[in-house]
């Protein structure tokens, strides 16, 4: 039956406690454990029930135990001190932009896109670890007071629960999200209405309702098409997150891009810079392109050089399987508008996001890649990783020169440490840690912590680790009608004492959540030397259509039912952001093993370090960067091998002799005291190596003085004058274009040597046919380095050659010095590339040209430093 009218029922809060309604609906609760403090004063029992969401919170407290509170000066005394510290945050002008010289500068806002945001618990956005950061650097550039919006989708459903049969294979269940009961509010425009979009779709019309969650001082907008007035159809477009088919995520990419550039207009909050967090946004640059093309009256090209000047995009993808591709049906039944616009038939439209013209989908990653003059990877390893997997967008380019840059992740530390921890750090650190993570020198003040007190903190962690395992095992029993033998079991399963190790994150069969088993013989021996107790919690979902992975976590869920290790291998069903926080607050040691290098980054790591575990990891992801000896353990040296089972029986055997000879060892080498001193050692090393660079204001601050802050910058710049600039930068890329067929190398001169003593330079000067180019349209380089064994320049450098002025026939000669750094074999090339002033790179137009190819557009393959 549907309503005659709707509306929505809000909390009658006391005057006293009006202001607890400020610090409902911003998230910061979800970092600032006091806040959470005033909640659980005024009734325990309920904030626990209520998943810690304050809005629902606030609904389902009675009136009468509000009165009560009201008069509560206890609470009233802590509700104004909070309250006062909360506007004190949002109103700093002390921040880290704030005392920058860009916040006087020409403005750098920033619009954040990701398909998936996980911020709390209790608003669940998120599948795992790509939502995790997204909400992790809202929380960092509301803390650095960065002008950033985040813009995504907001899921009715959102991602599965996860429930498991009686034969270990997981279920999924989809509850569904009130979200007049979350920490989000209708988005309102100027005038005071709320934000209603109209977007084409199949010759209709789909309306999509904007949301807004706060986030600290950051917005978050959200895009939902649950809409009263949408048929069925469409209503479901953002029901499940990655849920449905590929027609499904297509228009979920749809609404998120085209919708989430509109929102942003609608809310006049146009940004300077566009940020796509992966490549599920990417549509947006369509957009941006028929708003430059329509309102400013700009070419295509034009309009598509403006728009990569102010956009970045962060790949997360280190193989192909995982990118979305759209056929050409798809795309031209959705964006039929952005085709008239640019004048584009089918074939010129999906050639915009094909990896070869002519040939194949639409390709999510590639459009990106094409439309953001910033790219990067979440780690060193993973840039290197993404260079290499896309080198062929860049013919001629080395794979080292290939313009995908890295900015490895971090975590929100404030959100991640637990209160334990964060009191002993308050204690010995001041609190400046929490404000700047990054800060090196802070953590050295970790040598200070009494070694009782830290390991002592750690053990009351794990202690509750255990107890919230056993209390989500015993409810879930208590669900499902459990025998009272079987819920008085529970009390039997894990050890507070023992060498607690870690393992959680999404069940796909590269991440290897099965490896551990690999040798059931040495686990067993592991796991019942009861002078020496070891135990694992295991935690992870799986997609819903991978099937592999299901059958990972029910190997594991079976094998944790043997007799032989009950109770000493835990599986915790339903993963998410609060287990996830539990996990690294309290196990000792952290696995990672993935088939290297297909990690991209990985994050967990870094949350159970600071928090005081130690890490044991294959080389991959964000760890291949940050592992030392005294930092953690390392599984293998970083090696890749071609042959799967090969790899997983020489990497399962290293995990194991780990286990026996280093860190259980070590674990249980006592003082007198009782106190693992080289165990707490180590601790100590791995909070101060690592807290201080694998966190978020480090990250977020790196993304602003790399990549927003100078495209903001370009971006002003080629837009002033009525986007002069960017017109001029256009027009030149399109005549360097025409002319490079005609561009080469046609002579080089140099001494014929032999031999070059060490400090010594060897002259060079190559005379280039232009094409009808101007010496300041071209970069002419020297590119020498020492020669292969296959006969291949390696470990290059590049020294820029300066012209000598016009030879004849529109030719030029440059000159330059090769020097001789080091012995060895060495060689050298010549190679030209496309100069201005403002390009974001100058391998960005994909035109090169070397000595050796004098009418192509390729060199010969390089082997990567």
């Amino acid at each position: 039956m549907l309503p005659h009218q709707s509306f929505s029922v809000v909390p009658q809060l006391p005057k006293s406690l009006e202001r607890l309604r400020e610090l409902a609906w911003n998230l910061r609760f979800s970092w600032d454990p006091e806040t959470g403090d005033l909640f659980q004063m005024m009734d325990a029992d309920l904030w626990d029930e209520c998943g810690q969401n304050p809005v629902q919170f606030l609904g389902r407290i009675s009136q009468v135990k509000l009165e009560e509170c009201a008069k509560d000066d206890a609470l009233l005394s802590n509700l104004e001190r909070v309250s006062n510290d909360f506007s004190k945050y949002l109103a700093s002008d002390t921040t880290w932009f704030h005392k920058s010289e860009a916040s006087r500068g020409p403005s750098s806002r920033i619009a954040y896109f990701s398909a998936e945001f996980g911020l709390s618990p209790c608003l669940p956005l998120y599948s795992g670890g790509l939502g995790v950061l997204a909400g992790d650097h809202l929380k960092a550039a509301s803390d650095l007071g960065l002008p950033l919006t985040g813009v995504g989708l907001l899921y009715q459903r959102g991602y599965f629960q996860q429930y498991l049969n009686s034969d270990g294979w997981q279920q999924e269940k989809y509850p569904t999200n009130d979200f007049h009961n979350l920490p989000l509010r209708p988005a309102r425009a100027a005038d005071g209405s709320e934000v209603m979009l109209h977007l084409p779709l199949d010759d209709r019309t789909l309306l999509v309702k904007v949301w807004q969650a706060d986030v600290g001082r950051v917005p978050l907008v959200l895009l939902d098409t649950n809409v009263p007035g949408n048929p069925k159809e469409y209503r479901t477009i953002t029901a499940d997150l990655y849920g449905g088919d590929s027609e499904t995520r297509l228009l979920q990419e749809y609404v998120l891009g085209i919708g989430g550039v509109r929102a942003l207009h609608a809310l006049d909050r146009e940004p300077d810079v566009f940020h796509m967090n992966e490549g599920h946004s990417a549509f947006l640059v369509l957009e941006r392109m028929r708003i430059l093309m329509e309102r400013d009256g700009l070419t295509f090209e034009e309009a598509r050089t403006a728009s990569g000047a102010s956009t970045v995009f962060t790949t997360h993808t280190p193989v192909h399987a995982a990118i979305d591709l759209f056929s050409t049906q798809q795309m031209t039944r959705v964006f039929p508008d952005w085709m008239a616009t640019f004048d584009q038939d089918a074939e010129e439209f999906m050639d915009l996001g094909r990896e070869v013209p002519g040939e194949g989908p639409f390709n999510m990653a590639v459009f990106a890649l094409r439309s953001a003059d910033a790219t990067n990877g979440v780690s060193r390893l993973h840039g290197k990783v993404s260079r290499g997997m896309w080198k062929h967008l860049w013919p001629g380019v080395p794979e080292d020169e290939v313009p995908i840059q890295s900015v490895t992740n971090g975590i929100h530390t404030q959100t991640w440490i637990s209160r334990g921890m964060r009191e002993l750090f308050d204690r010995h650190l001041g609190r400046r840690w929490s404000r700047d993570p990054d800060e090196a020198s802070l953590w050295d003040a970790v040598e200070k912590i009494p070694a009782e007190a830290l390991w002592r903190a750690h053990e009351v962690q794990r202690q509750r680790l255990v107890s919230y395992v056993r209390d989500r095992m015993r409810a879930h029993l208590e669900l499902t009608n459990g025998t009272s033998v079987e819920i008085a079991n529970v009390n039997e399963v894990l050890d507070a004492n023992a060498l607690t190790i870690g393992f959680a994150r999404r069940f796909a069969p590269y991440k290897r959540g099965n490896l551990i088993l690999r040798d059931v013989d040495r686990l067993l021996a592991i796991l019942n030397d009861a002078k020496r107790p070891v135990q694992f919690i295991i935690a992870g979902k799986s997609h819903p259509k991978d099937e592999p992975g299901k059958k990972l976590i029910q190997e594991i869920v079976q094998f944790s039912r043997d007799e032989r290790v009950r109770g000493r291998i835990v599986f915790v069903e339903d993963y998410d952001m609060d287990v996830a926080a539990h996990l690294v607050q309290g196990v000792d040691v952290w696995l990672n093993n993935p088939r290297r290098p297909l990690e991209a980054s990985g994050t967990s790591g870094m949350k159970a370090s600071a928090n005081g575990a130690i890490n044991m990891s294959v080389l991959d992801g964000w760890w291949d960067e940050a592992a030392e000896e005294h930092l953690g353990w390392s599984i293998g040296n970083g090696e890749v091998y071609a042959d799967k089972e090969t790899q997983d029986q020489i990497e399962s055997g290293a995990l194991y002799d780990l286990l026996e000879h280093e860190v259980i060892p070590l674990f249980f080498d006592r003082g007198r005291d009782g106190l693992p001193r080289g165990w707490i050692r180590m601790m100590r090393e791995a909070i101060r190596g690592l807290a201080p660079v694998f966190n978020t204001n480090r990250m977020v601050a790196e993304y602003a003085q790399r990549f927003y802050l100078p495209t903001a910058a370009r971006a002003h710049r080629l837009s002033a004058d009525s986007w002069k600039g960017g017109r001029d930068l256009a027009a030149w890329k399109h005549r360097v274009t025409e002319a490079w067929p005609n561009v080469r190398v046609s002579e080089i001169e140099s001494e014929p040597v032999a031999e070059c003593s060490v400090g010594q330079v060897l002259p060079v000067r190559a005379r280039v046919d232009m094409g009808g180019l101007a010496a300041a349209d071209l970069e002419v380089q020297l590119y020498h380095g020492e020669i292969s064994p296959e006969g291949e320049i390696e470990h290059a450098e590049v020294v820029p050659m300066v012209t000598d002025g016009a030879a004849d026939n529109g030719s030029f000669w440059f000159s330059g010095e090769v020097p001789c750094p080091r012995t060895g074999h060495r060689g050298f090339a010549v190679r030209v590339l496309p100069h201005h002033a403002d390009q974001a790179s100058s391998f960005r137009p994909a035109l090169i040209r070397w000595n050796s190819d004098p009418v192509g557009n390729g060199a010969p393959e390089l082997v990567p430093a």
